[in-house]
């Protein structure tokens, strides 16, 4: 049974599933990105997938802010501390990438001389001017940085299951929705 005092307060966890879910998504669609036919159906999948990386730069601001203003709960007590240190290196670099990624998302569309119509509401203008050597070594980056974000999100998930399933501790616990788990 988890304490309260042991447990991420609501809005962390619910910034923390939105963001999860969010990278999911945009995971996938960067790897579909190429595979749609040209034209309007490709044009509206990298237009939603600008978009989504957009929303969360957005959602990785207000989780930054969440936890420097309302921290974070204690290690569970019962990990080891080389548990403890990985937790940290694998939750520091993938804060970094998740920030990271849609910045270089964002100079690299620009780069490339792409408009950027947020949800086709709103169009952000370019952050520098247009320079195809440069947008493709940015949007080569972010692929990679796509890739890397993707197996420190399953290093992330294997822990989390590891710790429910074999260890049966509260460290899913923590992060978990109220009523789950």
């Amino acid at each position: 049974m988890r304490s309260a005092r042991m447990s991420y307060p609501p809005l962390a966890k619910l910034l923390h599933w939105l963001v999860a879910v969010l990278v999911i998504v945009l995971i996938v669609l960067g790897l579909l990105l190429g595979s749609f036919p040209e034209g309007a159906v490709q044009n509206t999948a990298y237009d939603l997938h600008k978009s989504l990386g957009f929303t969360l730069l957005l959602l990785m601001i207000a989780r930054l802010a969440n936890r420097l203003i309302a921290g974070v709960p204690p290690s569970e007590p019962t990990i080891e501390r080389w548990q403890i240190a990985a937790s940290h290196a694998v939750h520091g670099l993938l804060y970094l990438a998740l920030f990271a990624q849609p910045i270089i998302g964002l100079i690299a569309n620009s780069a490339f001389g792409a408009p950027l119509n947020l949800f086709w509401l709103i169009e952000v203008p370019p952050l520098i001017d247009k320079n195809e050597e440069l947008a493709d070594r940015l949007f080569d980056l972010h692929e990679t940085l796509g890739f890397i974000i993707a197996g420190l999100a399953a290093v992330h998930i294997a822990a989390a299951l590891y710790h429910y399933f074999i260890r049966k501790d509260g460290v899913l616990q923590r992060m978990a929705p109220e009523g789950w788990a």
